[in-house]
C-alpha cells in the first residue's frame, strides 16, 4: 500500500471518526485514490462503495455513518478520473473516459489491496455510474459479492430531445473523428455554482447546499461536463447490460433502487435489469429524483430499508445469528429493530416483503423436500401392518360356519351361497387349506358311517377349488396371506383330534 491520500472535512460534512484514505495502484499504474472506515466493535461484514460520475468520496460522509453505524467496515473509493484519483485529461473538469475496461480493471485492483481488510461477506452499494460499473463487474466474473444494492444505477441514459440511437452514432462519431476529448456541449458547465431551484438531482436542500459547499472547499474535487469519450463510454457499458443472457450469471441477490422522478438515467433499462437478474428486485422511491442518498428523509430511507433487508439476509448481525438460522424472516426483523426509526412508506414495505417471501419460499421447499423422506417410508411400514393379519382371524368365522350347513344336506344351496362371501375375505388363503385337507384325506377314512356327509363335504372341497381357480386375481399381496395361513393349518389337525 501506498501513502496516505487527503480526505475533505467540514463543518458541515465532517468525515466519520478513524477514515483512513490511502492511495493504491490502478490499471496502468495509475494512482487512485480509496478511504476505508471501520466501525465501533466488531465487524458483521463490508460494503464497498462506488459513487457516481462527479461524486468524490466525501459526499458520502453521511452515507458510509449510516453502514458504520449498522456494524460493517466501508470500503469507498474515487474512479479514474474524479475526485483525487489520476485524471487522464489536462483540463481536471472534463469528466472523461475511454472504454469500460479500465474502470473494470481499477475495480479489481481495488478489492485487491484491501481484501486482507475486508472481513466477509461483502456487500457491493453503487450510484448511477457507480451501479453500472458495479453491475459490469459482476457480469464480467466478480464473484466475492453476497449481494448488491443499486441506487438509481445507469443502466440506460435519457438522451432528452435527441434519439438514443442518434445520439449513440454521434458519440461514436466524434470518437472516431479525434474528438473524444472534446466537451459533449462545449463547455464544462457549472460543477458546485448550482441553483437548487433548478437541480435535478435531490428536493433536500440542506443535503444540496453540504455538497456545493464542499466543493467550494476543495475545488480539485469538483468535475464539470462529460466528453465524447466518455458518453461513447457510458453507450458501450450500459448497451453490454441489456443482454438478459449477460446477466443471468449473475447470481448473487441484487436489489435496484429506482427514483421515480429521475431525468438523468432510464429506469425502463433498471427495470428490465431487475426482471432478468436471477435474483433481481426493484424498489421504486415515488418523487425522487437521481440522487436517492442525497434525498429527502422520507424517500432515502426506502433506500436503506431495502440495504437492512439485504443485509439481514447475507449478513445477520452476531448476536441475531443465531436466531437467524433456520429461518430466513428473523435476520431481516433483527436489523431492522437494531437499526435508526425510519418513516413508514407503504411502496418500500412492499418490496422489502417480497424479498422476504422468496426466501422464506425457498425455506419451506427446503422443508417440503425433507418431509416427504418419512413419508415414502410410510408406505414400507403400511406393508407390515398388523392388518393383513386380522383378515385371516376373520376368516375362521366364516370357516366354522361353512361346516355347519355341511352337516345339514337340505342346506347345500345356502352353503354354496356362503362360499362367495368366505372367498371374498380369505380367497387366497382357502387354496393352501384346500389342499391341506386334501392330502389328509386319508386320515379321514374311519368316518366311513358317515358316508354322505363326507361326500358333501369332498364335493364342496372341489368347488371350492373352482373357486380358487377362478380367481387367482388374489396375488396381489401373496406374502401378507402366506403369513396368515400357518395359524389356521395349526387349528384344522386341532379340531379333528
Amino acid at each position: 500500500m501506498a501513502d496516505s491520500a487527503p480526505l475533505v472535512s467540514t463543518p458541515q460534512n465532517p468525515a466519520p471518526a478513524g477514515a483512513v484514505a490511502e492511495w493504491f495502484k490502478g490499471s496502468g499504474g495509475a494512482k487512485l485514490r480509496a478511504a476505508i472506515f471501520r466501525p465501533e466493535g466488531s465487524a458483521r461484514g463490508s460494503i464497498v462503495l462506488s459513487g457516481g460520475r462527479t461524486e468524490p468520496i466525501e459526499k458520502y460522509f453521511e452515507t458510509i455513518e449510516d453502514f458504520r453505524s449498522r456494524g460493517f467496515v466501508v470500503l469507498a473509493h474515487d474512479w479514474r478520473g474524479q475526485g483525487f484519483s489520476a485524471r487522464s485529461l489536462g483540463d481536471r473538469l472534463k469528466g472523461h473516459a475511454k472504454g469500460y475496461q479500465a474502470f473494470l480493471d481499477d475495480f479489481r485492483a481495488l478489492l485487491g489491496a484491501f481484501a486482507d481488510r475486508l472481513p466477509k461477506p461483502w456487500i457491493a452499494v453503487g450510484h448511477s455510474m457507480g451501479g453500472c460499473l458495479t453491475l459490469l463487474s459482476l457480469a464480467h466474473g466478480e464473484d466475492r459479492f453476497a449481494g448488491a444494492v443499486l441506487s438509481a444505477p445507469m443502466l440506460g441514459i435519457r438522451t432528452g430531445a435527441v434519439p438514443i440511437g442518434r445520439a449513440r452514432m454521434m458519440a461514436r462519431m466524434q470518437v472516431l473523428f479525434g474528438r473524444a476529448a472534446h466537451y459533449v456541449r462545449g463547455d464544462p458547465g457549472k460543477p458546485f455554482d448550482v441553483d437548487f431551484a433548478s437541480n435535478a438531482l435531490t428536493h433536500d436542500r440542506a443535503r444540496f447546499e453540504r455538497t456545493c459547499a464542499l466543493y467550494a472547499a476543495e475545488p480539485d474535487l469538483a468535475l464539470g461536463a462529460p466528453t465524447w469519450g466518455w458518453l461513447d463510454f457510458a453507450f458501450r457499458a450500459t448497451a453490454y447490460l441489456t443482454r438478459p443472457d449477460r446477466l443471468h450469471s449473475v447470481t448473487v441477490p441484487v436489489i435496484i433502487v429506482s427514483a421515480e422522478d429521475d431525468k438523468l438515467v432510464d429506469n425502463a433499462a433498471q427495470a428490465s435489469a431487475a426482471r432478468h437478474l436471477p435474483q433481481g428486485k426493484l424498489i421504486n422511491v415515488p418523487g425522487a429524483y437521481h440522487e436517492i442518498l442525497m434525498e429527502r428523509d422520507e424517500m432515502r430511507n426506502i433506500f436503506l430499508r431495502a440495504f437492512d433487508a439485504l443485509t439481514g439476509r447475507v449478513a445477520p448481525k452476531p448476536a441475531s445469528t443465531a436466531k437467524a438460522v433456520g429461518t430466513t424472516q428473523a435476520a431481516p426483523a433483527a436489523a431492522a429493530a437494531a437499526s435508526p426509526p425510519l418513516l413508514p412508506v407503504e411502496a418500500p414495505n412492499a418490496g422489502v416483503a417480497a424479498i422476504s417471501s422468496t426466501e422464506t419460499g425457498a425455506n419451506d421447499m427446503a422443508k417440503a423436500a425433507t418431509a416427504k423422506k418419512p413419508a415414502a417410508k410410510k408406505p414400507a411400514a403400511a406393508k407390515a401392518k398388523p392388518a393383513a393379519a386380522k383378515k385371516p382371524t376373520a376368516a375362521k368365522k366364516p370357516a366354522t360356519a361353512a361346516k355347519k350347513p355341511a352337516a345339514k344336506k337340505p342346506a347345500a344351496k345356502p352353503a354354496a351361497a356362503k362360499k362367495p362371501a368366505a372367498a371374498k375375505k380369505p380367497t387366497a388363503a382357502k387354496k393352501p387349506a384346500a389342499k391341506k385337507t386334501v392330502a389328509k384325506k386319508p386320515a379321514a377314512k374311519p368316518a366311513a358311517a358317515k358316508k354322505a356327509p363326507a361326500k358333501t363335504t369332498a364335493a364342496k372341497k372341489p368347488a371350492a377349488k373352482k373357486t380358487v381357480a377362478k380367481k387367482p386375481v388374489a396375488k396381489k399381496a401373496p406374502a401378507k396371506k402366506v403369513a396368515a395361513k400357518k395359524p389356521m393349518a395349526k387349528k384344522a389337525p386341532a379340531k379333528k383330534k
